[in-house]
């Protein structure tokens, strides 16, 4: 997949922001894990991401493979706590009405 065709422009503005697909990252995320011999700067100008990215994204799928550092949120924990935050603010707003 281009990566013209995976990401969509989320802002206007001359420092654009990229959001991917997740088909995308796991794309670019198995061609890191099945290239040990290649470092993640080489792998990214490939897809057309950034390294920073892209070490974030290895980053976060070994953390949800149970191969993160000790207390490293699973990206499902993260969601369920991003979700609890919102309905918190909510009650708290609506409390204060």
């Amino acid at each position: 997949m281009a990566p013209e065709e995976a990401a969509q422009v989320v802002s206007g503005k001359s420092n654009m922001s990229k959001r991917y697909t997740a088909e995308f990252k796991r794309d670019a995320i198995a061609l890191v894990r099945s290239s040990p011999h290649r470092n993640v700067t080489e792998i990214a100008r490939e897809p057309g991401g950034s390294p920073e990215g892209l070490r974030g994204w290895v980053k976060q799928a070994k953390t949800d493979r149970g191969e993160g550092p000790t207390g490293a949120l699973t990206s499902d924990e993260r969601e369920e706590l991003r979700r609890v935050r919102r309905e918190l603010a909510e009650v708290k707003k609506a409390n204060e009405i």
